[in-house]
């Protein structure tokens, strides 16, 4: 077998490379994206830059908007002045849990309910209230009663407890009148903050539960 020396004797090398890191700079109003053209199989590229602007993004969209809310202090806030919120999140879920842990950080505590088979809210909530069990077809129809959920927790309530959070998920089949009466909820009972899902969105938002149900 030849030596390598030989081998490679007369033969072109490739050239070396010599890549330069590049500082990247901060966005501003808008981010810039430079497409540089590539090689392909039928031919190389001029090497043109391409500029591509986005707009209307901010830092979020770069780090994760999943990591870094930076509207929890208004969030915190705008829970303690409206008492009664309607929360709109994105489809993918997932972002309300943060919302929902800073509460906890707080102090609060948590009942949570689905508007799907609630009921009426005022008997449910504030009233001792009958649950008929499925009697499967030949059984008697009985009727249990239950102690109101709102007011058994508040009575369960450790001292130290800034609240209760009543958060209602599905809260979009409710009728006018019951996002009302959920409104009203924390004027009726002061330890008492009421977080409807109402809808979603492309961001987490939220509005005063008043403005929608046209309290």
């Amino acid at each position: 077998m030849p030596p390598l020396a030989s081998m490679l004797n007369g033969a072109a090398l490739a050239p070396s490379l010599h890549l330069h890191p590049r500082r990247l700079r901060p966005p501003t109003s808008a981010a810039t994206l430079q497409v540089i053209g590539r090689r392909t199989r039928f031919g190389t590229g001029k090497g043109r830059a391409v500029t591509v602007r986005c707009e209307g993004i901010g830092i979020g969209d770069f780090i994760g908007g999943d990591l870094l809310k930076f509207d929890l202090g208004q969030w915190l806030s705008d829970v303690e002045e409206h008492k009664a919120l309607a929360i709109y999140s994105p489809h993918e879920g997932g972002y309300e849990g943060r919302y929902l842990n800073r509460l906890r950080y707080q102090g609060y505590y948590f009942l949570d309910l689905s508007a799907r088979g609630l009921g009426d809210p005022e008997t449910t909530l504030t009233k001792i209230h009958p649950v008929c069990p499925a009697h499967l077809g030949k059984q008697p129809i009985a009727r249990w009663y239950f102690p109101p959920e709102v007011d058994y927790r508040l009575d369960a309530l450790p001292p130290n407890a800034k609240g209760l959070v009543v958060w209602i998920i599905e809260a979009k089949v409710l009728s006018k009148a019951e996002l009302q009466f959920l409104a009203l909820l924390p004027t009726l009972r002061p330890k008492v903050r009421v977080i409807a899902e109402c809808g979603n969105w492309r961001k987490f938002m939220w509005k005063p539960l008043k403005e929608i149900a046209g309290a």
